[in-house]
């Protein structure tokens, strides 16, 4: 059996972007989906599509006599319904989700792999979920990322607190935000606690500063940097995204 390149405990620099470099979040609902995707397809079972898992919850919910159970229910369809219930929701995941930013046509993510696989399976399970959501969405057919996602190995403490940066201002980096602690789609504004969402495990990198004012600091240093010097060192890898 072939073995899996990807370790557990480890942590990864994980991204891609779309086929021909094409968009592939178009609007607000787009990000939305995805987001609350990187949640729901984060566990060992299936669970199909999600439409498919909120038909199921409330038809569970319709046929439920007993109040107890509807109750239970209900918290399920606030679950399915609300990603911002965040990293603690999931049994048996198959990563842990450090951080992220969504651009227009291209993803970054930090993951930490918990199984065997895991990183493999989250991204099948993301990735072929979201093209049929937007393919459907938008009458078309076809893949829409470009090949299979692209992962880096994390090597030290001091190259996951350079890449952590990267992924959390790179929409700012890009020029597609003027800060990135404004900006919706990454996980930067979670780390700075001006958001309700909790989707990221970011004591790893927290830990590491006395307070947000060093973090905050940090950041600002590493983000003129790498406006600067796209090369990043080493310890980045840009390829065009």
């Amino acid at each position: 059996m072939k073995r899996s390149k990807f370790k557990n405990g480890e942590y990864y620099h994980v991204y891609n972007r779309g086929v021909d470099k094409r968009d592939v979040f178009l609007d607000e609902g787009d990000f939305e989906r995805f987001l609350r995707s990187l949640v729901e397809f984060n566990r060992v079972d299936p669970i199909g599509s999600l439409a498919d898992l909120e038909e199921k919850i409330h038809s569970e919910f319709r046929s439920e006599s007993n109040s107890l159970m509807k109750v239970k229910i209900a918290n399920k369809i606030a679950l399915a319904s609300n990603p911002q219930l965040g990293i603690g929701s999931r049994k048996d995941p198959l990563v842990e989700l450090i951080c992220y930013c969504l651009n227009p046509n291209h993803f970054h993510f930090i993951l930490r792999q918990l199984i065997e696989s895991g990183i493999s399976k989250f991204m099948q399970k993301l990735g072929m979920g979201y093209t049929n959501y937007f393919n459907l969405k938008n009458n078309r057919s076809g893949v829409l990322f470009q090949g299979k996602f692209k992962a880096v190995k994390i090597e030290s403490n001091e190259h996951l607190l350079w890449v952590s940066a990267y992924v959390n201002a790179n929409a700012q980096i890009h020029g597609l935000t003027k800060d990135a602690a404004n900006y919706k789609w990454c996980s930067y504004p979670e780390y700075l606690g001006e958001s309700a969402e909790n989707f990221c495990h970011k004591e790893i990198i927290i830990k590491q500063f006395k307070d947000k004012e060093q973090f905050k600091n940090f950041m600002d240093d590493c983000i003129i940097t790498m406006k600067e010097k796209k090369e990043l060192q080493k310890y980045l890898i840009e390829n065009g995204y």
